[in-house]
């Protein structure tokens, strides 16, 4: 998304105009681009697989067409709590028809861009310094793509490649998109399921009562400086759009010249849509302004996934549920 490298960098200050709506593009005089051609996917196809298995409760993290680390991961994950050899292979013909008996046959969807989608605001850039961020009344998309890649679960180059002539900022144009289903909305969630993060595996899995994974998840966690803090834990709050209070007493690489601040809510927020707060003093899951990142850098010892995947583990989880911080 916007943030180069870890969310806490000090990169170049850029500067940052004020909130403003996307542009309208086509006017409501002219002709709506034609709908798109659905293109024919193969129940093999990367692209396929990673829907198939961000529906079934195995997020690939960002959904990108690529059989990275993640995907690789989602797909072991997916293949053990099936009872199947957890080769993490995409072309693992029993994986494949695994996954295609879940349940949606297309892994790919129409969509029509709103009048809602342009409206904005939008933000023109994040800057990479924090206390800049602090300045802006809101920590919002910077563009309609970055805001429907995020809708959909996938990375900006994705959404491109499949709709190569899109502008990305005309009401009525129709693109094809992953179809994926949409995180649920805020709920009671249950003391009885545990969550547990692998600091090694750097994964994130949800377990029922009896022990079954109901959801599994890519995430970042710690690294040799501020490492994952093993141990037992329990959630204690979960915040939606929730703002940063940002302190750099906490963090050892923060600029000397920085005071502590609070930077508005927004996907763009270095904590993302939802921040879930533990037992562990400073410590939570949280989402965050860079999906592609996720499973791939390193943070300051807290659990970072995607913004959808936290806000789907925040609609499992309640106060008291069991957090396990594990190697």
């Amino acid at each position: 998304m916007s943030l180069p490298g870890r969310w806490v960098c000090t990169a170049a200050l850029l500067t940052c105009a004020a909130l403003v709506p996307a542009s309208r593009g086509a006017s409501a005089t002219q002709a709506a681009p034609p709908a798109p051609v659905l293109p024919a996917i193969a129940d093999d196809d990367v692209l396929a697989i990673q829907v198939r298995l961000d529906r079934a409760g195995f997020s690939p993290g960002e959904i990108d067409g690529r059989a990275g680390a993640n995907t690789r991961k989602a797909l072991s994950a997916f293949q053990r709590a099936r009872e199947l050899q957890p080769s993490g292979r995409t072309s693992d013909a029993a994986t494949v028809a695994a996954l295609r008996a879940e349940g949606e046959a297309v892994p790919i969807a129409p969509y029509v861009i709103t009048d809602a989608d342009l409206a904005g605001p939008f933000v023109p850039m994040i800057p990479g310094d924090l206390m800049e961020q602090a300045t802006l009344p809101a920590l919002a998309y910077t563009s309609v793509l970055e805001m429907l890649s995020e809708r959909f679960h996938a990375s900006p180059q994705l959404l491109q490649q499949l709709n190569p002539s899109a502008t990305f900022a005309t009401v009525g144009e129709s693109l094809v998109v992953p179809n994926v289903t949409q995180p649920p909305g805020e709920s009671s969630g249950s003391r009885e399921i545990t969550v547990i993060v692998s600091r090694d595996g750097s994964a994130l899995g949800v377990r029922s009562p009896n022990d079954e994974v109901v959801f599994h998840a890519p995430v970042t966690t710690g690294s040799e400086v501020d490492p994952l803090p093993l141990g037992n834990w329990t959630v204690t709050t979960v915040s939606r759009d929730p703002p940063f209070h940002y302190n750099p007493d906490l963090f050892w690489d923060a600029d000397p010249s920085h005071a502590k601040a609070t930077i508005a809510p927004g996907p763009n927020n270095p904590v993302g849509v939802v921040w879930i707060d533990l037992s562990r003093k400073h410590y939570g899951l949280h989402g965050t302004p860079e999906p592609r990142l996720v499973g791939r850098t390193e943070s300051h010892g807290c659990v970072r996934m995607t913004n959808w995947d936290a806000l789907r583990v925040a609609s499992m989880v309640a106060k008291g549920t069991p957090v396990r911080f594990v190697e």
